[in-house]
């Protein structure tokens, strides 16, 4: 049973508290039974479940509400709620949110009305469409080109290791419009599957099975209306988004080091060494201590990040950099320590926390890796 006093904390709301209480019954009664093997059909069927217990109403706002808002607390402990489950499903959550936060954040009342109710019914999936084979943390190299034609826009170009990229309905696309050099020349579109000029190129496959794709635009057509924001707004829209849910991330890793603990305490308790519970050597009680320190050190920064923004501050990055740095690579330290606590179990494959293992390692590389993350707290610091 993951531990749940942190709910307690003051940076929750009563309201918080009944979600997180809602959604972990409501996952353990229906995250189960998910065929990984095929993986575009279980981020199909995982869309489908948590459109039916409108969990998705949180990933994207409501067009028909004025007062309707992304709440950061909201999808942190979705997202770590369902990472404790099965990693597929919050990914499949949280695309559903950064695919749609730049229409959520900038889009105009036309793009809002027709995508958002699809993104929360779970009827249109959706993805991000940033990072270029010469552009990954280094967004303002993008290269793929928004050329103006009359009233349309031609995109020629590529973008690659998209998320959901084969399954989407619609992208959130960032190019190169041209207003200026660098960053100040960039823009961003909705741009729907299966238009003439655009194509899915390649599926890529990595060590945690996602769904992932490059994609190609050649001479490929949209009307000025995809246009979010005004031209050369691109790379403020990319990281307001990435402000947002950057800290989702690190409530991810936070989710999986959760249950790798929880795996853990279970294991030290019924397995026997040298006719004594694991939990009596005192090196093994010394690693569940480091694990424990760890979740509640990534916890206070997932949340001190998540309540600063709800609560108004109009950019986070220097606190949603600290809690996806620690929590990511502190997550990655805790999950080894449940493979190793484990032994030949840890490495077995299938095995919950070989899962683990797989899934933890790519959340230190997208949205920002490690590396850049440190850039950004350093620039943030000596600001």
């Amino acid at each position: 049973m993951a531990d749940k006093t942190y709910l307690d904390w003051p940076f929750f709301e009563d309201r918080h508290r009944e979600l997180a209480a809602k959604l972990d019954d409501w996952a353990a009664a229906n995250i189960k039974g998910i065929n990984h093997e095929d993986v575009d059909a279980a981020c199909h069927d995982l869309v489908a479940r948590l459109a039916s217990g409108e969990w998705l109403r949180h990933a994207a706002i409501d067009p028909g509400d004025a007062g309707s808002k992304l709440d950061v607390r909201s999808l942190c402990l979705i997202r770590e709620t369902l990472a404790r489950y099965d990693g597929l499903a919050d990914f499949s959550f949280a695309m559903q949110g950064l695919g749609s936060g730049a229409i959520s954040l900038f889009g105009t009342s036309d793009q809002k009305s027709h995508w958002l109710p699809k993104v929360r019914s779970g009827k249109a999936i959706a993805a991000f469409a940033l990072t270029e084979p010469q552009s990954g943390s280094d967004v303002a190299n993008i290269a793929l080109e928004a050329k103006r034609d009359g009233n349309d826009f031609i995109l020629n170009g590529e973008k690659t290791w998209i998320s959901n990229g084969g399954i989407a309905d619609f992208y959130c696309l960032f190019a190169r419009t041209g207003e200026a050099p660098g960053a100040k020349g960039l823009s961003a579109f909705v741009v729907p599957a299966g238009i003439l000029g655009f194509e899915i190129v390649e599926r890529l496959h990595t060590i945690a099975p996602h769904p992932l794709a490059r994609l190609k635009f050649t001479d490929c057509r949209i009307p000025a209306s995809a246009l979010m924001g005004k031209g050369g707004d691109g790379f403020k829209i990319a990281m307001s988004v990435l402000d947002v849910f950057r800290s989702t991330v690190a409530a991810a890793a936070l989710g999986f080091a959760r249950r790798a603990l929880d795996e853990t305490v279970t294991r030290v308790q019924e397995r026997e060494l040298f006719g004594a519970p694991l939990f009596d050597l005192q090196m093994v009680q010394g690693h569940v201590a480091d694990m424990a320190l760890d979740i509640d050190a990534s916890a206070l920064l997932v949340y001190r990040a998540a309540w600063l923004k709800d609560s108004g501050a109009p950019r986070v990055s220097r606190e949603a950099a600290m809690a996806k740095l620690y929590s990511t690579d502190h997550a990655q330290t805790v999950i080894d320590k449940a493979v190793q606590i484990h032994g030949g179990d840890g490495v077995r494959s299938g095995h919950i926390v070989e899962t683990l293992y797989r899934e933890i390692r790519a959340l230190r590389i997208y949205e920002g890796a490690s590396d850049v993350q440190k850039i950004i707290i350093a620039r943030q610091t000596l600001a």
